[in-house]
């Protein structure tokens, strides 16, 4: 019979030795192209450029409308860019590998690339308030400075950035390949799904991944960050289990020291208190003896009785009732019966 069905389900012996995604000149190149196209998009919106024209020829084709058959499965897709319960999901999975690699770099990184995409991303659409399609006024605007948040497409960007820190954990270059592949496809259909929908202008969708990807290309400036945080996390914790340690309790035999008095020798000096080990149980242990100080007269030991083992007396003798087969000191004893004539 099998007996390594669940040897997968074992936590590991120690951390693998995962090295994490560096800062190389061809990562370096793409975060300085993906950064430029950031930054045309914006500005081909704030000028009311071709791009802002295209949003409305989309949006007045009303894809929802030329294919309703897919609606009610979009409806659903779309909820994978849903920031709580994408964020859910991953950090589900994550946790558990977090529990069996000994490490919490994959929760830590995770919180970090939201972190950012939340500052970042909610920047802008403050910054700008682009309102939504559904919302327009005028045709043609750019809908700028309206009051509206949906520039860039919050959906696109957590996307990208939710499904991709999958692949930026992987630990081996397959896995990377398969995972960058997956979060490719969900990201480029959540962002396309906005668009069927009306909630999201073209634009808004094309600023959505290059904001994603800028959060996961920039990820490795932040690991030193990442190791800090979770050796501080670490000794914290090894602190709190220093003080919940119980302190080993004394066993019941063990002699303790304690100060009990001597009794006095008889030429009118009280006895001078002396340390003595003593057991728990209340009787004095056995000590040896000490040898006399220079110059003091050496008095004759009398061991110590306890209390408990003195028998009370009173001025008129003993409290002790008499034995009935013995017959008081000084008294004459019973007369007996004589047998015979």
């Amino acid at each position: 019979m099998r007996t390594d069905i669940f040897a997968r389900l074992d936590r590991e012996p120690e951390p693998p030795k995962i090295e994490p995604p560096r800062m190389s000149r061809h990562r370096i190149a793409l975060f300085g192209g993906t950064l430029a196209f950031y930054l045309a998009i914006v500005v081909a919106v704030l000028i009311g450029s071709w791009l802002v024209t295209l949003d409305w020829k989309v949006m007045l084709f009303r894809p929802y409308q030329q294919w309703p058959g897919i609606h009610a499965f979009l409806d659903y897709y779309v909820v994978l860019g849903q920031r709580g319960p994408t964020a859910v999901m991953v950090a589900c999975w994550l946790g558990w590998r977090s529990w069996r690699q000994h490490t919490l770099r994959p929760l830590l990184t995770l919180g970090a690339s939201l972190l950012l995409l939340n500052l970042t991303v909610g920047a802008v659409k403050l910054g700008l308030g682009r309102l939504g399609p559904h919302y327009a006024t005028q045709i043609g605007s750019a809908e700028l400075f309206a009051g509206g948040d949906i520039f860039p497409s919050g959906h696109t960007a957590n996307a990208v950035v939710t499904w991709g820190i999958l692949a930026y954990l992987a630990t081996t270059p397959r896995a990377r390949r398969y995972l960058s592949a997956v979060s490719a496809v969900v990201s480029l259909g959540v962002g396309l799904t906005t668009v069927y929908l009306g909630t999201h202008w073209l634009s808004d969708v094309l600023l959505g991944w290059a904001a994603g990807l800028l959060i996961l290309l920039g990820l490795p400036w932040v690991e030193p960050l990442i190791t800090r945080t979770e050796d501080w996390i670490f000794a914290v914790r090894e602190q709190l289990r220093a003080r919940r340690r119980v302190p080993v309790p004394v066993a019941a035999g063990a002699p303790q020291t304690v100060l009990l008095p001597q009794p006095d020798s008889g030429d009118g000096v009280g006895g001078s208190p002396v340390l003595e080990p003593v057991a728990t149980g209340g009787r004095p242990a056995a000590s040896a003896p000490s040898a006399p100080a220079a110059g003091t007269r050496q008095r004759a030991h009398t061991p110590h009785v306890v209390r408990s083992e003195r028998t009370p007396v009173t001025p008129v003798g003993s409290r002790r009732p008499p034995h009935a087969d013995r017959s008081p000191r000084g008294g004459t004893s019973p007369a007996r019966p004589v047998a015979g004539g």
